[in-house]
């Protein structure tokens, strides 16, 4: 799936239409504490990696991305295209912890 219409067929689901952008960053905040609870309890508890949780949660993340995008009207496409420009410039030749 392209970006672009993913945050199309996520934006039918919005609701609201007063303080949207405060409502998706605070739910950005919390669906983001979530998958770190599930990434701190694996870390420090010694509890099972539940991936299809984290895949759940990764989605809450990715909708609430993608609609504060689409609140500022920029299409999603352009937020992930100019994050790996960003990591190409950044890391010419790939991450590596020597440089």
């Amino acid at each position: 799936m392209e970006f672009n219409d993913y945050q199309e067929k996520a934006n039918r689901t919005l609701y609201g239409n007063e303080q949207v952008l405060t409502n998706c960053a605070l739910g950005l905040a919390g669906e983001s504490g979530q998958l770190i609870d599930l990434v701190k309890d694996y870390t420090f508890k010694g509890k099972k990696l539940d991936r299809q949780e984290m895949i759940h949660e990764m989605g809450d993340v990715l909708w609430y991305l993608s609609q504060i995008a689409e609140w500022a009207d920029i299409p999603f496409d352009e937020v992930a295209q100019d994050n790996i420009e960003t990591l190409n410039k950044r890391y010419p030749h790939g991450f590596s912890p020597a440089k």
